[in-house]
């Protein structure tokens, strides 16, 4: 009788270790799902981020660019897949904002997802063209008044992140523009060099490796060593503009097993750590984070706030 309930205890355990809850995660590829195009910082930040990861964990990573309304497109394909913690969504700011001015359900398509890790905070800056009429800040701001709403910004998809950035340096300028959206940041980008577009809104990193741009003003409470020429909004007499960022992040849909949630949350704190990652983020003014489920969703809930003020005004 002894021998039997020992074999039967034994069978048990086996058989729960066998379960897919409690299987080792992860044990096939994870796929990121980019919403951005190849090239974009999203993009470029996944794909940096899964190399330096390699270090740290034998995973294997594909990563797939599905592209389309701003993000809304990629959000779709990625809560349509199984809630097994296999498919992870490559997200910025720009996303949550691009629900909430596309008037979608917030329920569904933001706390849909489980958002794991906070890779980062990057300021929000103006760039325009380094040879063009507006090299500096007060010149865009100038030439904005005398157009008196014929100006042009560009950046990527309307009710993003950028664009609300953009409404709130207007607002502070007490300028008028219009804002052109295009379908990545490299386009709006190149918008900017054509003349298509006055000055493009976006980030520091935007600017490397590409020539002919100039950051004329920065979010930030001070200068950044990195860009010691490159004025803050407070520095040129701008209120309420000293703290405005993208974060660039992981999220997976909910549902998935616990342990995928909390892989992904530990191996963010050990890249975080990493110093060839610190230095590819630091070097571009880039504030390292390792943020898990509890900070990241605050964070989230102030974007929400902060998108919803923006589509009322």
């Amino acid at each position: 009788m002894r021998k039997f309930l020992v074999l039967a205890l034994a069978a048990a355990v086996l058989a729960l270790s066998l379960t897919p809850a409690m299987a080792a995660y992860p044990e096939k590829p994870v796929k990121i799902v980019n919403y951005v195009a190849p090239g974009g910082l999203m993009d470029v930040t996944s794909r940096k981020f899964i190399s330096i990861a390699q270090k740290y964990t034998d995973a294997t990573f594909v990563v797939e660019n599905t592209t389309g309304a701003g993000g809304l497109v990629a959000i779709g394909a990625v809560l349509e897949q199984p809630a097994d913690g296999y498919t992870v969504f490559a997200a910025t700011t720009s996303v949550v904002d691009k629900v909430v001015s596309a008037k979608k359900n917030i329920d569904e398509m933001v706390w849909g997802f489980e958002w794991v890790a906070m890779l980062m905070k990057d300021p929000e800056c103006v760039i325009t063209a380094e040879k063009g009429e507006y090299d500096t800040f007060e010149k865009l701001v100038a030439a904005a008044k005398k157009e008196d709403g014929r100006q042009i910004w560009g950046g990527p998809a309307t009710g993003g992140n950028d664009h609300i950035f953009a409404q709130n340096v207007w607002a502070a300028a007490g300028i008028k523009a219009k804002w052109l959206p295009y379908k990545s940041g490299p386009e709006a980008m190149m918008g900017t060099l054509a003349g298509q577009n006055a000055a493009y809104v976006g980030n520091p990193a935007d600017t490397q490796g590409r020539q002919g741009y100039k950051i004329v003003a920065i979010s930030s409470p001070k200068r950044l060593p990195q860009l010691p020429d490159v004025p803050t909004f407070k520095e040129l007499g701008y209120k309420g503009l000293d703290n405005e960022f993208m974060w660039r992040g992981f999220a997976i849909k909910k549902g998935a097993p616990e342990e995928a949630y909390k892989w992904w949350e530990e191996l963010n704190q050990k890249v975080a750590k990493d110093p060839e990652w610190r230095s590819f983020l630091v070097r571009d003014g880039i504030e390292v984070s390792d943020w898990g489920r509890d900070k990241f969703s605050k964070q989230v809930e102030i974007d929400i706030a902060a998108a919803q003020r923006f589509l009322k005004k």
